[in-house]
Formats: structure tokens, sequence, C-alpha cells
């Protein structure tokens, strides 16, 4: 079993892990000091440092990952980051990080991965001759539009390989970054290529500051909601995850302030804790909201046969039994007295095209 150690309050400023144990790829990590730094000599123990975000790069080879899933309406998706600075202690992507030796804790929120030749190796892809269209999807691990977004721009790019391929796309964000990408997004857009959802967890910031540190706040992404639908975007409100016994209560409220915002569609998830997620979950909770813990942890075994997850194809996503019916329920009959569809329309495939490319025959004419 791998050792928790808790990391001291001051170092856990604007992040949402508690703890940085080894990934189970990690064996060989030792409870020592990580390196991070501790307290500035300062004389004042209260002083907090600030943990700062490291990037590396990674050359990608391949960029499409390609899925067989039910449960999931895609079976292609890129994403240009590994981690997240978001640092949602709820996020199902945790896991993945120990593939690369890192912690699914504080490692997942601070030490993150980008591939700076992303869209090169999609226009690359996406030219090959037995390469068949179906909807891309963008943000289904981390978030595309997390805050190193601002400088590298890496999705802005794929964004525009896509757009000259007239290529479909669906994305998923809580960043309010995707605001400058609406030129790129509006042109797809027109022709049916692409529809956004904006994931609002919570109406309470306070709760929301604490459970997604550095996402923007609940009336910021309601606010970007209205800018794309504005901009003729098609956009829906992702009530995703929902946390019983902590924010099941908001449901209608929160269907009612995205289709007031401007979405015309909208979907939920049961809050998901596989592998390492739940017992940094469980942490967060112990430290959060400790007189919720035992009631929320309850109610997630009851739809998961007495287990913290159960991780079977539909499933994992819902749960079973009188609760997530009620919840089920309870999302159909708001969904329809505010007009919000469940299901999305089908993007458009008929237009994909693969524009010419340096080197090609017909390019010299």
């Amino acid at each position: 079993m791998i050792e928790i150690v808790p990391l001291p309050l001051q170092r856990r400023k604007a992040r949402a892990s508690l703890s940085n144990a080894a990934g189970r790829f990690d064996m060989a990590r030792a409870a020592v000091d990580d390196g991070w730094g501790s307290l500035e000599d300062s004389g004042d123990a209260a002083v907090p440092i600030k943990i700062e975000t490291d990037i590396r790069m990674e050359q990608a080879r391949t960029l499409i990952s390609y899925n067989k899933s039910p449960d999931l309406p895609f079976d292609r998706s890129i994403n240009t980051y590994r981690g997240c600075e978001h640092g949602c202690i709820y996020c199902f992507a945790r896991p993945s990080h120990a593939y690369l030796g890192l912690s699914p804790g504080l490692d997942f929120e601070t030490r993150l991965i980008a591939r700076p030749n992303a869209a090169e190796v999609l226009r690359r892809e996406l030219s090959q001759p037995r390469y068949k269209v179906a909807p891309m999807a963008i943000g289904t691990n981390t978030d595309p539009y997390q805050p190193c977004e601002r400088d590298l721009g890496l999705t802005r790019a794929c964004l525009e390989v896509l757009r000259d391929f007239s290529h479909p796309v669906a994305i998923v964000t809580k960043g309010t970054l995707v605001e400058r990408d609406i030129d790129v997004l509006a042109a797809l857009a027109t022709r049916g290529l692409v529809r956004v959802g904006v994931s609002v967890t919570t109406l309470d910031p306070d709760l929301s500051r604490r459970m997604e540190p550095r996402a923007p706040s609940p009336a910021r992404r309601l606010a970007t909601i209205r800018r794309l639908s504005d901009a003729g975007i098609p956009v829906r409100i992702m009530t995703s995850p929902i946390v019983p016994g902590l924010t099941d209560h908001e449901l209608e409220a929160l269907l009612a302030a995205g289709a007031e915002a401007g979405a015309d569609a909208a979907s939920w998830i049961m809050l998901r804790l596989p592998r390492e997620v739940s017992e940094l979950w469980q942490e967060w909770l112990a430290e959060h909201v400790p007189l919720r813990a035992e009631k929320v942890m309850a109610r997630l075994r009851e739809m998961h046969g007495g287990r913290d997850y159960d991780p079977r194809w539909g499933l994992r996503m819902r749960g079973e039994g009188p609760y997530a019916e009620v919840i089920a329920n309870r999302f159909k009959a708001a969904c329809k007295r505010l007009g919000l569809i469940q299901k999305s329309p089908v993007l458009r495939c008929d237009l994909f095209t693969k524009p010419a490319q340096v080197g090609d025959q017909l390019a010299l004419f």
C-alpha cells in the first residue's frame, strides 16, 4: 500500500490536493523532501510559499487517441496537455499522471506536460489516406483551456487545423480562455462543425474555490456561455460532476442559470472516483466538509454496490439504484421545463476535405 504523506498547510495554498503520494508506477518513491522548498526564512511560520507550475515539453509522435467505449459519444479525441492546473480535486483524469511516473495528487496540478508540435502532428494524421472523419473531442481528459494555454496556444493551433480540414469538433472546458478563440469557433459553427460544453459544478463561489481552486468562478463560466451563445456557437451546460450530499441540491438552479445564459443543451455525470482519486477526494472531504464526508461517501457507495467506484460500462457515469434514478428524473424534468435538449444534433462530417499540403503535386499549379 502506498503511504500518503499530507502536505503542510502552507504548501497547499491555491491547490486542491492535500497529498502527493507516489503514482502506482513509481513505487520506489520514498517519503522524503520532494524538492518543492519550505517556508521562507522570514521567521514567520505562517508565510506561505507559492507552488510554481512546472511545464515541460513533449514532442508528440501521435496525437489522436481512439476509444471503443459505449459510454462515450465519440470514438476519438486529442489532448494538448497532460495534467491540469485547474486542480479540480475530483478530476477523474488524475490517475493518468501515474503513467508518467508522477503523482495523481499535487504533481497532477503543478507538473504539466505540453505538446508543442500538437498541431503539426494533427495535420499529418488527418492527411493520411486511410483517415475517416468523425467528430473529434477536445478536453475529455484535461482542460484544453487551462491557464498555460494563454501563452502556449496549442489548443488554438489545433482548432485552426480542424478548421482548415472542415473537421467536426466537440469541446469540453471550464476555462474562459475559450472566448479568445470565438473567431475560429464561430467560423466552424456556421457550418455545423462545432459544439462547446462548459462545466459548471456549483453556483457557490466559496465551494468552487476550494474544490476547483484555479478554475474560473461559476459566474464567470456562465458569462462564457453567454458570449459563446451570442456568437452563434452551440453550447451546453454540463452539470458535472454532481456530488451527492454536496452539490446535488443545486441541479435545477444550475440548469436554469445555464439556460438563462444561452445554453441550448445540458448533460450530467455523477462524481467518479477511479483509483487514486478516491483517497484524494476523501482527504479533501475530511478537511473542507468533515460533517458531510460520511453522507457523501455513503451515497456514492450506495450507487456502486458498496464500492467507492464501479468502472463497469453503463454504470460508471451515472451509478445505479434509487438515488441515481432520482437525479436522472430531476435532470430530465428540469431540462424539459427549461427547453434544454439532452442529446445534441449530430455534427456534420460531409464537409471534411484535405487541403493541399506543401509538396503536393497539385500545389505546383
